[in-house]
C-alpha cells in the first residue's frame, strides 16, 4: 500500500501534504455538489446550476493537473 501510494504521488508530482490538500478540496466540492443536487431534486427552484457548476469547476481543476 505504501509503495503504491508513493508511486501515485510521484506520478502526480506532489508531496503527501500537497496531494492531501487537493484531494480533500475535491472531495468537499463533490459533497457540496451532491447535497445541492439532492436539494434541487426536491425543489427545482433552488440551486438551478450549482451542481453542474461544481462539475465544471472540478473538471477544470482535475484536467489542469
Amino acid at each position: 500500500m505504501i509503495k503504491k501510494s508513493k508511486e501515485h504521488l510521484d506520478l502526480v508530482n506532489e508531496t503527501y501534504i500537497q496531494h492531501f490538500k487537493v484531494a480533500f478540496n475535491v472531495s468537499l466540492l463533490m459533497i457540496a455538489g451532491g447535497l445541492q443536487a439532492i436539494i434541487h431534486a426536491i425543489c427545482p427552484a433552488l440551486f438551478d446550476t450549482s451542481a453542474s457548476d461544481k462539475i465544471k469547476k472540478l473538471y477544470e481543476k482535475i484536467s489542469k493537473r
